[in-house]
């Protein structure tokens, strides 16, 4: 999808940078890349400090930056849905023919909108103003940088092989900043390989109840 994204609108210096939010690094993260074949930037972060910076609970994100700097689009969802809460078989994995129709919906509205940005830059109706784009950028909490501390306290410990004594530290990175879904994945990942995609993460998603787990993109002001 960015790859052809990118191929498509390159020639208006559009720019796809991929961020993978990865504790585990290039080991983890590497081969997907090179996979991929991608011929746009693509960065592992270890830390999450993507995440911290632009406010990143989930992927996919993305976040619109223009030729100037200025954030166009905060974090947001990045062209996915909820469908795999109802549409998804969790023993096969296969999404059903309404799960596929529907996350194909969302992402085409979504590419429109990205097309329409790099077409039309600010006039475009999904550019925010920025008294819009600031009043939708996630403001920092004190709980989130004291869950950002435990987690990188947690990180720094299991990678030097005190996985025990991680463990405190990146369970309170969860508990302060349970909105984060890259916390859960990667805390639960670090604890005991193939947790962050078991029963449960499947457990806490069933547990939103009607809370969404993708937050619904408001593409136009």
């Amino acid at each position: 999808m960015w790859q052809a994204l990118y191929d498509e609108l390159r020639a208006m210096n559009f720019v796809v940078i991929s961020v993978a939010l990865d504790s585990g690094g290039p080991v983890k993260t590497e081969q997907w890349i090179r996979a991929a074949k991608a011929t746009y930037p693509c960065l592992i972060d270890e830390r999450h400090v993507t995440a911290e910076l632009y406010g990143v609970v989930n992927v996919s994100s993305a976040v619109w930056i223009d030729e100037s700097g200025r954030i166009v689009r905060p974090a947001e969802t990045a062209g996915t849905s909820d469908a795999f809460r109802t549409q998804l078989d969790r023993t096969t994995k296969q999404m059903s023919p309404e799960g596929m129709a529907e996350r194909e919906r969302v992402r085409e509205a979504y590419l429109h909108a990205l097309r329409d940005w790099a077409a039309a830059g600010p006039a475009s109706p999904y550019a925010l103003p920025e008294d819009e784009a600031r009043r939708r950028l996630p403001l920092p909490a004190a709980d989130h940088a004291l869950a950002a501390a435990n987690f990188r306290l947690g990180q720094y410990l299991h990678a030097r092989g005190h996985a025990q004594g991680a463990a405190p530290y990146l369970a309170e990175a969860r508990r302060l900043h349970p909105e984060s879904w890259s916390y859960r994945r990667q805390t639960w990942e670090l604890e005991e390989p193939g947790k962050a995609g078991g029963p449960e993460f499947w457990a806490a998603v069933d547990a939103l109840g009607e809370k969404p787990y993708y937050s619904p993109t408001v593409l136009e002001p």
